[in-house]
């Protein structure tokens, strides 16, 4: 009896631990750091754990595929014009799988986007590329870039997010970009401790994210960590509502690592919420061709297109 009783517990014992491998290997996050000997194409994002709920009121807590979004989980990058069909040809011999469209907007400092349309858009996606839509609109009144302050936010900000908010779904829409898709409002470093300005720039960033999503959208936020993302985190704490679901933080000069930033709670924007920008203004080339990017690690949301 007591020989049976040991083996019975030795079972239980090791059925337990292969549970508990099996659930570790099904929730265990990608970690693999890019670097010079990294494969090409492995689409890995280092990440510092897999993310749980929270995020305060309308914070991007919860998984976002729950709503119908599209998760990508690797490396994107994105510049000012969009590149034609045989570059993004070329560069799929490149580690990169996502790509960041600056579709529209005041502020959108390349206007003129001869490349991007419903064709563009439909044939690169078919090539396996995921889209990262990018809105620039108006900017934050103490925005410290000099080429942003020809777009400042106005009197009514409220109001003009909403329009903006509204003019982001349309022309998202017009480029084939489907309902669930996330649109990522491109906010500029700004002077978040200015009282005045940053309420005014928090007001349009909340009509604009929640007219966004009562569109059937998923509102996206990018800015500097230390600028505009530090403010969005204060609000977040503050229990403000009708805030971004997604947040892309840019911080250059260190390892990409989208669970690691430190202005953000480890719980916020979580899962699947976060993008990192980990370098900006560098130039590379795949298969033949060159461009200047921005680098990013990406474990959020792409455009649904259809």
């Amino acid at each position: 009896m007591e020989r049976r009783k040991k083996i019975i517990q030795y079972l239980v014992a090791m059925l337990t631990a292969l549970a508990s491998f099996i659930g570790g290997l099904l929730s265990a996050p990608t970690a693999a750091a890019p670097s010079a000997a990294s494969p090409a194409g492995t689409g890995a994002v280092p990440a510092g754990g897999s993310g749980s709920s929270g995020g305060g009121p309308d914070a991007g807590s919860g998984d976002p595929r729950e709503q119908g979004a599209e998760i990508f989980r690797g490396y994107g990058f994105d510049t000012c014009r969009t590149p034609s069909l045989g570059a993004m040809n070329a560069w799929r011999k490149s580690h990169y799988r996502a790509v960041g469209v600056y579709f529209g907007g005041r502020g959108r400092a390349c206007k003129r986007q001869p490349n991007l349309n419903r064709r563009w858009t439909l044939a690169v996606h078919r090539a396996g590329w995921r889209l990262l839509p990018l809105y620039v609109g108006s900017q934050s009144p103490c925005v410290h870039s000099d080429n942003k302050k020809h777009a400042p936010i106005g009197d009514e900000p409220w109001s003009e997010g909403t329009a903006e908010g509204r003019d982001a779904v349309r022309r998202a829409a017009a480029l084939g970009m489907a309902e669930r898709s996330p649109l990522y409002l491109d906010m500029e470093a700004y002077d978040h401790d200015d009282t005045r300005c940053a309420d005014t720039t928090l007001r349009f960033v909340r009509a604009w994210s929640r007219e966004v999503r009562r569109r059937g959208y998923l509102p996206g936020f990018y800015s500097s960590a230390g600028a505009g993302v530090a403010h969005m985190e204060r609000a977040r704490r503050e229990g403000v509502r009708d805030l971004p679901e997604v947040m892309w933080f840019a911080r250059w000069g260190v390892e990409p690592a989208v669970d690691d930033e430190p202005v953000l709670d480890r719980d916020a924007w979580q899962p699947h919420r976060r993008i990192h920008q980990y370098a900006g203004d560098v130039t590379e080339r795949h298969g033949g061709v060159p461009m200047q990017i921005d680098r990013n690690a990406v474990d959020a949301p792409v455009a649904v297109i259809g």
